[in-house]
C-alpha cells in the first residue's frame, strides 16, 4: 500500500491550528502536510521497518539520556516548519537550548521548530525520489543533519546543509553524527531484522 496525497483547495486554507485539529480528529492516521499544503495519508509501516525504527529510536534515546544534550522524538511526532509544511520524521532530535526556547503552547501542538537531526527510514512502499525531496525539505527548514536509511538496499544518504548528498553503501558501516550529536554513532547492522 502506498501513501495517498490529497490536493484540495480546502486543505490549502487550513490554518496550523485547524490542521492540528484535523490530525487529532484522525489520530489513527499518519498524516503529513507539505509546503504547498497537500495532505498525505501514509500507511502503517511493515513489521521489519517498525522493528528497525524502534531500534533506531531506542539507540537515539539512550544517547540522549546519557548526554542530556537535547530531546529525542519518535515517528509519531509532527513538526510545523517555517515553510508551512508539517512532517513527522521516523526519529529526530533537538538541542536542549532550542527546545527550552519554545513556549509551552508550541510544545503541545506540532512544535514550531525544525529538528537539528532527522532520520527517515525508507520502507518498501516509499519512493526513494520522494523521500530524497523530503530530506532536502528538512534541510531547507533548518535541519543540521539528516540520514535517509534504506534497509532494502543496505544504503544510507547523508544530508548536511551546503554539502552534496553523501551515499554510504553496506550495513557493515558505522554512521557518526558529530558535531551535531557529539559521540552518537549508529552501527547500521543493528537495523537488520
Amino acid at each position: 500500500m502506498t501513501a495517498i496525497t490529497l490536493k484540495s483547495p480546502v486543505f490549502a486554507r487550513l490554518t496550523d491550528e485547524e490542521f492540528f485539529q484535523f490530525c487529532m480528529d484522525n489520530r489513527d492516521q499518519r498524516i503529513e502536510r507539505d509546503a504547498n499544503h497537500q495532505i498525505t495519508f501514509m500507511p502503517p509501516t511493515n513489521s521489519e521497518t517498525g522493528a528497525s525504527n524502534a531500534q533506531l529510536t531506542r539507540l537515539l534515546g539512550n544517547w540522549t539520556e546519557d548526554t542530556g544534550l537535547g530531546i529525542f522524538f519518535d515517528s509519531s511526532t509532527g513538526f510545523s516548519l517555517n515553510t508551512g509544511a508539517m512532517f513527522s520524521p521516523d526519529a529526530s532530535w533537538i538541542a536542549q537550548a532550542r527546545w527550552d526556547a519554545l513556549s509551552p503552547e508550541d510544545r503541545r501542538g506540532f512544535a514550531r521548530i525544525c529538528p537539528d537531526f532527522v532520520v527517515e527510514l525508507l520502507s518498501p512502499t516509499d519512493r526513494l525520489s520522494d523521500t530524497m525531496r523530503k530530506m532536502e525539505h528538512w534541510l531547507e527548514a533548518g535541519a543540521r543533519l539528516g540520514w535517509l536509511i534504506a534497509p532494502g538496499t543496505e544504503s544510507v544518504y547523508i544530508f548536511e546543509p551546503g554539502q552534496p548528498v553523501r551515499p554510504v553503501v553496506g550495513f557493515d558501516q558505522e554512521l557518526v553524527a558529530g558535531p551535531v550529536l557529539p559521540g552518537f554513532t549508529l552501527e547500521l547492522r543493528r537495523l537488520r531484522f
